[in-house]
């Protein structure tokens, strides 16, 4: 999206619109910056504890990893490079939310996954008032 459309864009999940952009430098400082492209604001106040973040893209909350979440929400003070330890070479990096996309998870048997639903055991018996 240009800066035309940022500026006149009244869709905000489509990403930051200049207004955002524009008080996020003025009244914020950038802190980081995420694989992703999401910038990360922390209010230039030192007193203020406000942290904020910048999509690049799309406005979803899970395309935030977990260390940056962990800081927004104030679990740990330091930024995530100076207070995580290094990744683990079996750690596989945070996917987005997946649902309602063709990558969601659908079990045997549910409409979206095909297949045929197991029958009942008959194992099952009601509950009946007495």
């Amino acid at each position: 999206m240009g800066l035309f459309g940022k500026f006149f864009s009244a869709t905000w999940w489509n990403g930051a619109t200049f207004g955002t952009a524009f008080f996020s430098r003025r009244h914020g400082s950038q802190v980081g910056k995420d694989a992703a492209g999401n910038l990360y604001f922390q209010h230039k106040n030192g007193e203020d504890s406000r942290r904020w973040v910048i999509y690049d893209g799309n406005n979803d909350g899970s395309r935030v990893p977990p260390i940056w979440q962990a800081w927004l929400k104030g679990t740990i003070d330091a930024l995530p490079d100076e207070a995580m330890p290094p990744r683990r070479p079996f750690e596989q990096p945070p996917l987005p939310n997946q649902t309602g996309t063709f990558a969601a998870y659908k079990p045997g048997g549910s409409l979206g996954g095909g297949g045929v639903r197991p029958a009942a055991t008959g194992d099952y018996q009601a509950w009946k008032p007495e």
